[in-house]
């Protein structure tokens, strides 16, 4: 099984920035992809960035600028630095991967416990 755990998320003030961090750990024997997703109690969990094992990322159109994903292959890492946070920001930030445990296992996806980022003055 991959284990994937959020940090980094708090309480910010508008116009801060925060970096997130997801470590992904255990039994992996490929990742397709890692990815991070927000949610609020009011909507769905919507994807905000992703980036592949080769490198190519892509983004919420919304939210192009202000949001960079990236990734440390060596320590199986991916962050989400996010820039001029708005209020609108504010949310459970959750960590995805989709990932082979094995090489037999069907790739399936993965997902963190969340962190919560909060956006106040």
């Amino acid at each position: 099984q991959v284990q994937l755990v959020e940090s980094g998320g708090g309480s910010v003030l508008p116009g801060e920035s925060l970096r997130l961090s997801c470590a992904a750990s255990g039994s992996i024997f490929s990742i397709a992809y890692m990815a991070w997703y927000r949610q609020t109690p009011e909507n769905q969990r919507d994807r905000v960035a992703l980036i592949t094992n080769s490198g190519t990322t892509n983004y919420a159109h919304s939210l192009k600028g202000r949001f960079t994903i990236s990734r440390d292959d060596a320590k199986n890492t991916v962050y989400l630095q996010i820039n001029n946070l708005e209020p609108e920001d504010t949310a459970v930030y959750y960590c995805n991967a989709f990932a082979k445990s094995t090489v037999g296992d069907i790739p399936r996806d993965y997902w963190g416990q969340g962190t919560q980022v909060t956006v106040s003055s």
